[in-house]
């Protein structure tokens, strides 16, 4: 049984197959690049503030519904058919005025419809662990199936400053972008990533910096086992 983190979806299955059959089947991690805590701190306080708001005190172009819980942990049954399971943290929950749910991700970025198809499958997957939890520990709070009926990306970039008051000042304006909901491309994406695991290890990614980092590392730590590559390829 494999656990997959929807956080890995956008960037590293896309970007190296490989590298994600390694991390997932072997626990074998690309080294990890810290982001910078700026983001971090801003990201919290932006989620922070709107817990018990409803996201129209943020914009009237947001969804009408409160703002219910920040940084929820979720964990899923076995997603049918498959020997994987769903497990992390998702950004902000929405309870809509139909007592239904709208999940959000958060993202500090430049808007783009772009990130509608990159970030849909890592949505879906959180969207499967809240109506599909495996257990009261492991899913909502209260054990129960939550019903999302919406997905949406909540994205801020800042486009102006100002110096009052002896502080800089950033405008961070809210874009909002509906994200459809797919269930049946979701389990086929699973689907595929089930597959792979069962396999044998796949090709690398010709573009993967870490794949050919770890080729060069070989060649230099074996100088005198065979030829020495003269330029790095990156």
């Amino acid at each position: 049984m494999f656990k997959l983190s929807p956080s890995d979806f956008a960037y590293l299955y896309e970007e190296c197959k490989l590298c994600y059959y390694l991390k997932i089947k072997h626990g074998i991690y690309q080294p990890s690049m810290p982001m910078p805590g700026v983001f971090s701190a801003i990201n919290t306080r932006l989620q922070g503030n709107l817990v018990g708001k409803n996201l129209h005190v943020l914009s009237k172009n947001l969804p009408d519904g409160e703002v219910v819980t920040q940084e929820g942990w979720v964990e899923s049954n076995v997603v049918p058919g498959t020997d994987v399971f769903i497990k992390g943290k998702y950004d902000l929950l929405v309870k809509l005025p139909d007592e239904t749910h709208l999940l959000v991700d958060l993202k500090i970025s430049q808007p783009g419809d772009d990130k509608i198809e990159k970030y849909k499958t890592q949505l879906g997957a959180y969207k499967f662990a809240l109506e599909n939890p495996a257990s009261p520990a492991g899913g909502p709070k209260d054990g129960k199936k939550i019903v999302v009926s919406k997905l949406g990306l909540l994205i801020f970039y800042p486009d102006r400053v100002k110096f009052e008051k002896g502080e800089a000042v950033l405008s961070f304006p809210p874009s909002w972008l509906d994200v459809p909901i797919d269930d049946e491309l979701f389990l086929e994406f699973v689907g595929k990533i089930d597959k792979l695991l069962a396999g044998a290890p796949p090709a690398e990614s010709l573009s993967c910096k870490w794949c050919q980092y770890r080729h060069v590392g070989d060649q230099l730590a074996h100088v005198g086992s065979g030829p020495v590559q003269d330029d790095l390829p990156f």
